[in-house]
């Protein structure tokens, strides 16, 4: 029994010296990190580098060779100082250019240094929540609490991250920037609602994400934590020709308030988001294991994101995606309102539709169906909501868009379809509906890579609990919302006279693989006859 006390006594006193030597470390970290920022900011810049702001210096001069190679060695000039090594000068450079001297490819659990800012997602209390972290900054890289990138100027940014890293090496930016958010603050209040605390029903966003800054003020001041937003909220106008027309044409009635006169131009309220995963629910919402999820996503990202792998103890990951923006016509207060009507569309990217006005897809008509729809619906008292995603190609990407247009087909007597790149290949071949999602798969190897289960976070953030009509004729988008427990009253297909003649290919083809419609769905012999034109034509 003795024995056994002394025992406990003796870890006892393990624990505390090694607790006692865990925080010297970290005060010496701390002492070297504050060296080190001043060490950068009374270092005078390297000649080379100022030269370079003018003109390129030998890539000699810069510590580099321009081959494999090292250079051969020269004697240096009797009573002239020993060249320092390239290496060392590069490094010298590195530093100066705002690098560490050393490259950190990854970090780890309880590493020295390392004390991520505790973040409990799901937690209804923004305090006890805690903010996301993301930046490398000086002050902030040891208190990260998600992998992914930082971005300019002043949030996260996305698939933007790449540019914040040429701002960086150009030297066009100071990694330690931390913003200004003066006057910043969202232009109209959302929330909270009790979905904002409920870790299953958003996982894809961070619902605190437009506050943070301000909620977190004293932690950004007294800590010197760089923590950005993730969701903006602004107001603004919006112009489009066509709304022009629908006045014109008696579709939308001025109001002074949300049609605010004879050119169709609208007040909306915008709300921009960048994605932020929470991965254990990413994972849980399709089914999958998530460790799988990690490293397929370290894998196929190049390997870009090491701590995907290395850090467990973080949960939360800010892929490089693009976001979506809300287009809220009407009062924002009335879309969580459950006594008010609410008309949604869900609309994925399509540049070449809705920016160029492509006839190939339905995309820009319903959209702009959408828009009026949702005007209407807010004029009459309630609310009208567009969600803009930034999904482009069905998330396949405008590459393999535009391939699947132009490759043609062989032979079909030879009893296969082999395609070589999407929209090429329909217009190199006969283009019929019924060959519609062949092409796809044929390059792309998947019909749609847009996984609607995410989808839904943005209208749990909204506090949206049900829709009177939703404008859109997508079976996806309408099981994912469903699945999550908001009830869909209507559903609104697309007028027949606003589809180009040559999209029915496009919609046809949707339509008999499960889109919604009230009229006839075709079978696979009239799908046949549906085909769009040639380039020729």
């Amino acid at each position: 029994m003795a024995s056994d006390s002394a025992s406990g006594a003796s870890m006892s006193d393990v624990l505390e010296a090694l607790k006692s030597i865990q925080q010297v470390q970290g005060q010496m970290q701390k002492g070297v990190e504050s060296l080190t920022q001043r060490v950068n900011q009374i270092s005078p810049p390297s000649p080379d580098l100022a030269d370079s702001k003018t003109s390129p210096a030998p890539a000699a001069a810069r510590g580099l060779t321009s081959s494999p190679l090292p250079p051969p060695a020269t004697e240096p000039a009797e009573g002239a100082e020993t060249p320092m090594s390239a290496a060392a000068r590069a490094a010298l450079e590195a530093q100066k250019s705002g690098f560490t001297s050393r490259i950190i490819l990854t970090t780890y659990p309880k590493q020295i240094g390392i004390n991520p800012i505790p973040l409990n997602w799901g937690a209804a209390d923004p305090k006890e929540r805690g903010p996301v972290v993301v930046s490398r900054a000086s002050s902030t890289i040891g208190k990260r609490n998600a992998v992914g990138d930082s971005s300019f100027p002043a949030a996260h940014g996305g698939s933007y991250s790449i540019y914040f890293a040429l701002a960086l090496a150009s030297k066009q930016l100071d990694i330690n920037h931390m913003p200004d958010f003066t006057n910043t603050e969202p232009a109209a209040n959302i929330g909270p609602f009790p979905q904002w605390g409920d870790k299953k029903k958003i996982v894809a966003m961070d619902p605190w994400g437009h506050l943070a800054p301000w909620l977190f003020a004293d932690t950004i001041k007294n800590e010197n934590v760089d923590i950005r937003p993730t969701i903006a909220i602004t107001k603004a106008h919006m112009k489009l020709p066509e709304l022009e027309e629908s006045v014109r044409a008696g579709r939308l009635v001025p109001d002074g308030k949300v049609c605010l006169n004879a050119s169709g131009e609208l007040a909306v309220t915008k709300f921009a988001v960048e994605p932020v995963w929470y991965l254990p629910g990413v994972a849980e919402r399709f089914g999958i294991d998530e460790g799988v999820l990690r490293r397929s996503l370290f894998e196929h990202t190049g390997g870009s994101y090491p701590e995907l792998i290395t850090r467990n103890d973080i949960k939360t990951f800010l892929p490089p995606i693009g976001g979506l923006t809300v287009y809220c016509f009407g009062d924002p207060a009335k879309m969580s309102d459950e006594k008010s009507r609410l008309a949604l569309r869900v609309h994925d990217e399509c540049n070449g539709s809705d920016v160029f006005g492509s006839d190939i897809c339905t995309c820009r008509p319903y959209l702009i169906f959408g828009i009026e729809e949702a005007v209407k619906e807010a004029q009459n008292g309630g609310s009208g909501v567009v969600i803009y995603f930034r999904k482009e190609g069905r998330a396949l990407g405008e590459v393999t868009k535009v391939s699947l247009l132009s490759s043609k087909p062989c032979l079909a007597a030879l009893g296969s379809v082999i395609s070589p790149v999407v929209y090429n290949a329909r217009k190199r071949g006969e283009d019929r509906a019924s060959d519609y999602f062949k092409r796809t798969e044929n390059i792309a190897g998947v019909k749609d890579m847009r996984f609607q289960a995410l989808m839904p976070d943005i209208l749990h953030w909204l506090g949206i609990q049900k829709i009177d009509r939703m404008l859109s004729m997508s079976n996806m988008k309408h099981d994912a919302i469903v699945g999550q427990g908001i009830p869909i009253h209507e559903r609104v297909e697309l007028p027949n006279e606003l589809i180009p003649d040559d999209s029915r290919v496009e919609i046809d083809a949707k339509i008999t693989a499960g889109y919604f419609t009230s009229g006839h769905r075709m079978t696979e012999d009239e799908l046949k006859a549906v085909q769009g034109r040639m380039w020729e034509e």
